[in-house]
């Protein structure tokens, strides 16, 4: 699979995936020596403060430690990326009927293994021109952060594989699980040829069953380029309820939706274009 072109500097792929290891052991070389020659004062302090640096890089979703990531895109008119993870699901073609009824593109973050079992699904997202982007293969949410290089790269390349094969283009974008990366994300995304993106507003919606505090949550975060973090096949049932009172609220505050693929370089511009995607 080659990588696709990078026109708009948003699509940011690592670079030195792993420029994490100098600076840990640089970290607790000064560790060792502010311990020996200080004491334990001031020893302890601040390998409890390397160790802090470190777990927040892998447990805030917008942090940068390990990898670039997207959280925002750069502009300053009312558009909206939404991004919709866990899919394809049963209500996958409910979410697509709405958005074209509403003229709304989304973003669907994919889990390779569901998209193997619905592959149809993954195609029809394709064709009306939304944008699919790989979101593990297995969606282990209680442990992504914390597997090792082999599982690490396995997850992302499975993925990568099955959404090349079942719609004809590889995609351009990751979303990490629960969007908690560590340091071995880097290297599968280099090779891939992937960015990593997060969010600045969220809802709650894969847990909140209430779609009007979902929305009220997502409002509370929306700003000109918001990246909207969305689920659909939640188990309360709700999703696509949510989505269609998100997408009467955005209309009501005069937001539009975007992909990142419709955005010129150094300025917003809406054009009509499916998006863009790397060849397999």
């Amino acid at each position: 699979m080659s990588m696709a072109p990078n026109p708009q500097g948003l699509h940011r792929i690592p670079r030195h995936p792993q420029a994490w290891w100098p600076c840990l052991l640089a970290s607790q070389l000064l560790v060792a020596w502010a311990w020996w020659r200080f004491g334990t004062r001031v020893g302890l302090p601040l390998m409890l403060a390397s160790h802090a640096l470190s777990w927040w890089g892998v447990f805030r979703p917008q942090s940068r430690l390990y990898s670039p990531v997207l959280s925002r895109l750069p502009t300053n008119e009312n558009v909206a990326w939404l991004t919709i993870d866990d899919g394809p699901s049963a209500e996958t073609r409910a979410v697509l009927d709405l958005l074209d009824a509403r003229g709304a593109k989304a973003t669907f973050f994919l889990v390779g293994e569901r998209a193997a079992q619905r592959p149809d699904d993954v195609r029809e997202i394709a064709r009306r021109g939304h944008g699919i982007g790989n979101h593990s293969a297995s969606h282990p949410s209680a442990m992504f952060w914390a597997l090792g290089p082999k599982r690490m790269r396995s997850e992302i390349e499975r993925t990568q594989q099955i959404l090349c094969d079942t719609a004809g283009s590889a995609p351009r974008w990751f979303r990490a699980v629960v969007g908690m990366a560590n340091p071995f994300v880097s290297a599968p995304l280099r090779d891939l040829g992937l960015a990593r993106v997060a969010w600045c507003a969220r809802g709650f919606d894969a847990v909140a069953a209430d779609p009007a505090s979902v929305v009220a949550r997502i409002e509370r975060g929306l700003r000109p380029g918001a990246i909207v973090l969305l689920h659909e096949g939640a188990a309360h049932g709700r999703n696509i309820e949510t989505i269609g009172l998100l997408l009467d609220r955005l209309d009501a505050l005069g937001y539009r939706s975007v992909l990142p693929e419709t955005l010129e370089a150094g300025e917003t511009e809406a054009i009509n274009a499916s998006p863009r995607s790397a060849s397999c």
